[in-house]
């Protein structure tokens, strides 16, 4: 979103206007969630991997660091609304701290023209969504000390389904908003 012409470097306030506009993004995809006994479900998985597929992994990975850092400063950006210390540490801790390798990972993959096929790209962002998904297993089994028959009853299965629908959704609108992004 915002190309850079052949020859142009990154610029800061580049930088930082795609952070601001994917942090406000991250946040408003937070706000639509189903309430779920441990993580609520959002759209935000959807919004990360897009995020980096979109900005690529060094402005996808410092977007998910900002974001994360506007939480842990008290903004109301995570799902609730809430914002502070608690969602980082409490269910949602490696679901939120997930979206950082996922950008990561999603973006990486991108910059090597996954993201020109649908296909790759839907392959991109299941990687995006099994490291969110890992993360937030591992820290509710271990972390949290469900154990991993609980964690997997309440912090992957319910997701399963969705993030296949998200990654569905993701890999057919990136072509199409590059599309109207390269017209522009």
């Amino acid at each position: 979103m915002w190309p850079i012409r052949p020859g142009e470097t990154v610029g800061a306030l580049r930088a930082v206007v795609l952070i601001a506009l994917g942090t406000a993004l991250m946040a408003l995809s937070a706000k639509v969630n189903l309430p779920l006994p441990y993580v609520p479900m959002t759209l935000q998985t959807l919004v990360v991997l897009m995020i980096g597929a979109a900005y690529g992994w060094r402005l996808g990975s410092a977007t998910m660091i900002a974001y994360l850092a506007e939480g842990a400063m008290g903004l109301p950006v995570f799902a609730g609304p809430v914002g502070g210390i608690a969602p980082l540490v409490g269910p949602t801790a490696g679901y939120l701290f997930g979206f950082i390798g996922a950008a990561f990972v999603t973006g990486w993959l991108a910059e090597r023209g996954w993201d020109r096929s649908v296909t790759l790209l839907f392959a991109a962002m299941a990687a995006g969504h099994i490291l969110i998904l890992a993360a937030g297993f591992g820290w509710l089994a271990f972390g949290l000390g469900l154990g991993a028959a609980k964690a997997w009853q309440v912090g992957l299965m319910p997701f399963v389904a969705a993030s296949l629908v998200k990654n569905a959704l993701g890999a057919t609108l990136m072509p199409a908003i590059r599309r109207v992004v390269d017209r522009g």
